[in-house]
């Protein structure tokens, strides 16, 4: 194979005989403009908002009361379900001097809000984390994320967190997450040697902005980072997309995959401009074997 002209993206069976059900639950029935977020999706967004900043921003753990209710199912592995787990594990670490939050972005899809931030205090170094938090009746029940060490800048010069952070195009949010998933769904998902000629209608020419440290700009740069990992023998595959979350140009994918044999979580959130993918930020964790809570990171 040419891998100066292709990529190899191997995905599991299983995800094509759930794709129709994936789409028709991410995406609706259509990926034509809509009238915007609905009011409930924006309360559940400022609710979020309000809570993290005040638990984490503000150290305030009396937030712990006003936001946080149960069931809080909890699929971070290394925490306990349960608002009680919670608070202890807040305890042990938001008050100490050297923790620190910084929230970077936040887009609401519905009953789900995703905050992108970064972490300090709660690692030997800093973390990029996407937290998505579920609403009920006005307050958070449930939570997953995704998270990975601060890097240094991308070969571009692009640190994992910064670049644009405003909402915009709210009417075209279905038509941004159908982008989304037809992209990964002609890559990571397609399950077959994909030609960089395919992957090209998605992209602005070469003009794609990339965060993960390890990426240079462009498809030219995603290109050479996947030929890069077939010729060091380092397989990799998105087995399922799990949440597509989006408000307007902003789509955040929660997928499961496997590099070099290792079951990992990515995070990848896009910025998508005039139908083009146009900047993109990512996390990629590795999954545990067991779980705190016995829930699924998923």
């Amino acid at each position: 194979m040419n891998t100066n002209r292709s990529l190899r993206f191997v995905a599991a069976s299983s995800f094509i005989a759930i794709a129709p059900l994936i789409f028709a639950v991410a995406c609706g029935s259509s990926a034509t403009p809509n009238a915007g977020p609905s009011t409930a999706t924006q309360d559940n967004k400022a609710l979020v908002t309000r809570a993290v900043d005040e638990l984490f921003g503000q150290k305030d753990l009396s937030a712990v009361d006003r936001y946080w209710a149960e069931p809080y199912l909890q699929h971070d592995p290394s925490l306990a379900s349960g608002v009680e787990p919670f608070r202890e594990f807040v305890r042990q670490v938001v008050p100490t001097p050297g923790f620190k939050f910084d929230r970077t972005r936040v887009l609401g899809d519905g009953d789900l809000v995703a905050v992108h931030s970064r972490y300090t205090g709660v690692g030997p170094g800093p973390m990029v984390v996407f937290d998505i938090f579920r609403v009920q009746n006005g307050k958070l029940v449930e939570h997953w994320d995704g998270k990975q060490s601060e890097a240094n800048p991308s070969p571009s010069g692009h640190t994992m967190l910064e670049g644009p952070t405003e909402i915009h195009d709210e009417d075209r949010t279905e038509a941004n997450r159908q982008v989304v998933i037809d992209f990964l769904n002609a890559g990571p998902v397609r399950g077959e040697t994909v030609e960089i000629d395919t992957l090209a209608k998605f992209f602005d020419g070469d003009a794609y902005i990339q965060h993960n440290p390890r990426i240079a700009d462009g498809l030219s740069g995603l290109g050479a980072f996947i030929s890069g990992l077939l010729a060091q023998g380092v397989s990799f595959k998105y087995t399922q997309v799990h949440r597509v979350l989006a408000e307007g140009n902003f789509v955040l994918a929660q997928s499961e995959g496997q590099i070099a044999g290792t079951t990992n979580a990515f995070y990848d959130l896009f910025r998508v401009q005039n139908g083009k993918l146009a900047e993109h930020w990512d996390t990629i964790e590795e999954v545990p074997a067991t779980t705190k809570s016995g829930l699924p990171v998923f």
